[in-house]
């Protein structure tokens, strides 16, 4: 009776758990002390969505070829990274670099290649066939943004920061105990929760033209943004940041927000103030905060940081101080 069913496991599993002598469960592998440290686990949740969770760390490298990867590029990939819960108690916050984001990328981008994410095995990656989507919407509704997501067509990669209400369902897919009787359809549900949710924020971005990606302009753009939230005490000058990325500053600029969704600026500043919270939740004086990130007025300082924050530093300072 069940032979008739689409395979619940990826393929690629199968060959995972061959490679390290050990068996699949319930979906998951658990890696070998001799290998390394952590779990992954895989579903097909149905033909159109497939879910990988990736929490592992390999003594060396692996080589494995993927029998489930997209050779016909139907497929767009959802990267969640940096949302895993803390391995262990600790005072200290994540740094900037380490903020919970997600990775929006049509098939003909290779995140791996084109983004430098430290060998990071610590996500959850949501596959989902783009026609499947596409057929959700009204074609007329659609914006630019979102189209041409669907379409996949070109080379096109969104980062969109995760908010708490996005964290709070991947939470519930890490942690929450679910009797195996229900857990693709549990799963399924969460993974079209959180695609949805995402597809509405990307919605709200504005962009009227969207140009295809390269490897080369990625990576430059995300080493910017890390030098970026490495000096937040010096604002970015655009003329500085085109030369040394090899690009016009309108290039630059364009290719940016396309990304990013925001202006180099306005994103720098965004993570200014999250970095002051941050200082003032430590403890440490307003004066502080802002000379450290290079604000010589701390009037001007409180204003920047009440826009962002909803409230002054030293409310802010007043009211963590109560947690």
């Amino acid at each position: 009776m069940q032979q008739n069913k689409h395979p619940t496991v990826p393929s690629v599993f199968v060959k995972f758990a061959h490679l390290l002598g050990t068996q699949i469960k319930n979906g998951r592998i658990e890696i070998p002390e001799k290998f390394g440290k952590g779990y992954c686990a895989g579903f097909v949740l149905n033909e159109h969505i497939r879910m990988l969770i990736l929490h592992y760390k390999l003594n060396g490298d692996l080589l494995i070829e993927n029998p489930d990867s997209d050779v016909d590029g139907k497929m767009i990939l959802f990267k969640f990274q940096n949302i895993f819960p803390k391995m262990e108690p600790s005072s200290v916050e994540k740094p900037l670099k380490a903020i919970p984001s997600v990775l929006i990328v049509t098939r003909q981008v290779n995140t791996n290649v084109a983004i430098p994410v430290h060998t990071n095995t610590a996500t959850i990656n949501i596959e989902v066939n783009a026609h499947y989507l596409d057929s959700l919407f009204d074609p007329s509704e659609k914006s630019t943004v979102l189209q041409s997501l669907l379409q996949n067509t070109q080379p096109l990669l969104f980062e969109q920061l995760i908010y708490p209400s996005i964290q709070k369902i991947v939470d519930e897919i890490l942690t929450e105990s679910v009797d195996e009787t229900f857990k693709l359809f549990f799963l399924r549900i969460k993974a079209e929760e959180l695609v949805c949710r995402l597809l509405m924020e990307l919605e709200k971005r504005d962009e009227k033209h969207l140009y295809a990606l390269n490897s080369k302009d990625i990576q430059v753009l995300y080493k910017i943004k890390e030098q970026m939230l490495e000096h937040l005490d010096c604002p970015p000058l655009i003329t500085d940041l085109a030369s040394y990325a090899h690009m016009s500053p309108s290039k630059l600029k364009r290719l940016f927000k396309q990304i990013f969704g925001n202006s180099i600026f306005r994103y720098y500043q965004e993570f200014r103030m999250k970095e002051a919270a941050r200082l003032l939740r430590e403890k440490r004086s307003v004066s502080e905060v802002g000379y450290h990130l290079g604000f010589t007025n701390l009037s001007h300082f409180a204003n920047v940081f009440e826009q962002h924050m909803g409230m002054k530093p030293r409310d802010y300072l007043k009211k963590s101080s109560f947690h």
